[in-house]
């Protein structure tokens, strides 16, 4: 694409831009809503509240709801039983790093103490 042609396509976004943030400046709703935003700022400042600090007077919840699900979404380890057929010694974990079957592992092969899960 030539200089030209893209100087005159942007040219024309441009004008679409501007005439678009004209409608939107007339618009009545969006004045009424820039007046609104002013005047809680204002409010919130002679009171020394923030928009969290006024969230929370209003819906105590809504804070919690949205901190809490990242830990819901995590699900809980569930217990692993290991028992040794050598000497039916029975091991109870929830993760892999447990200080005897890493034993285990180490004596007879992580395959082999694999098979013992119950």
């Amino acid at each position: 694409m030539s200089k030209l042609a893209e100087f005159k396509r942007l040219e024309a976004q441009l004008a679409e831009q501007l005439a678009a943030l004209d409608s939107l400046k007339n618009d009545a709703e969006l004045k009424r809503e820039i007046e609104f935003e002013t005047k809680l700022k204002t409010l919130l400042n002679e009171y020394g509240f923030g928009l969290k600090a006024v969230i929370n007077l209003l819906e105590p919840k809504a804070r919690r709801e949205a901190v809490t699900p990242a830990k819901d979404k995590r699900r809980e380890r569930t217990v692993k039983t290991y028992k040794n057929p050598h000497t039916n010694e029975i091991v109870e974990t929830k993760g892999g790093n447990h200080k005897v079957l890493n034993a285990w592992k180490a004596e007879f092969g992580a395959e082999t103490v694999k098979s013992w899960l119950q």
